[in-house]
């Protein structure tokens, strides 16, 4: 992405969304339903991320984002946590040398300093193969909260005005964006959540000001090509305005 990315709300948006972000939601529910323990829900969760990935860089979508672990979700039986956690190294161990052949980058975002060093070992190593990748980025999101996210970037704006770097009048949305953990990467277009639940659950708050969002009751392990297709195509059917109005954006159209 060549673009220079800014917090400004654009004006015009494409019938394509640039990028993608969505909450995996259901692995349990879907496990529950069949008598499985949870940890089977997760297992076929990583069919699904492998079909939307597919599924998304054919259809041309830049970012894809996915919403793998959140800060709250340590709240879970240890158990689910350590295998959730398990299951996170055989998928980085197993798939990243796919994503490298298929020219996807890997970034993961969120605080590492929680998981284990092995972990932690697998990501840098995953994110250091596949960095120079130009088709898509996909984006992983562990251990992510919108709060701490907004929260890290701020403090490291305050560094800078300490040491006397910058003036507090200096302080800008732009500024801000930068030092976010995807700042550097397109405003995420659509907003998907699967299982039927409708609130964003502290992901990318800052970034979803001017998302289009798309609930679907099909828990994630059962959303797979078809559903990511429907959801692209609900995306193109849906009028942008950016605080326009409809005639504005006929008269946009037309110029166009």
């Amino acid at each position: 992405m060549t673009d220079q990315i800014t917090a400004e709300i654009p004006v015009t948006a494409s019938s394509r969304p640039r990028h993608v972000a969505i909450i995996m939601d259901g692995n349990n529910r879907w496990a529950k339903a069949r008598r499985l323990k949870g940890v089977a829900g997760h297992k076929a969760g990583v069919d699904a991320v492998k079909a939307v990935v597919e599924t998304c860089a054919r259809q041309g979508v830049e970012v894809l984002t996915l919403f793998a672990f959140s800060s709250e979700n340590w709240r879970r039986p240890k158990d689910e946590v350590s295998a959730l956690m398990r299951l996170f190294v055989i998928a980085l161990e197993r798939e990243v040398r796919k994503l490298h052949r298929n020219n996807i980058r890997l970034r993961i975002i969120g605080d590492r300093t929680a998981f284990n060093p092995l972990l932690q070992d697998h990501m840098e190593k995953a994110e250091a193969l596949t960095r120079e990748n130009t088709a898509m980025t996909l984006v992983i999101a562990a251990n992510y909260g919108g709060h701490w996210d907004i929260t890290q970037a701020t403090q490291a704006v305050a560094e800078k005005v300490r040491a006397g770097e910058l003036a507090p009048s200096d302080i800008t949305d732009d500024l801000i964006q930068q030092n976010l953990s995807i700042g550097d990467l397109p405003m995420p277009d659509l907003m998907i959540r699967t299982a039927g639940e409708q609130r964003i659950s502290n992901f990318l708050l800052w970034h979803l000001a001017y998302t289009e969002f798309y609930f679907s009751d099909v828990y994630w392990p059962d959303f797979k090509a078809e559903e990511m297709l429907k959801a692209l195509e609900a995306y193109g059917q849906r009028k942008r305005r950016f605080g326009q109005t409809d005639d504005q954006l006929a008269s946009q159209a037309t110029k166009q």
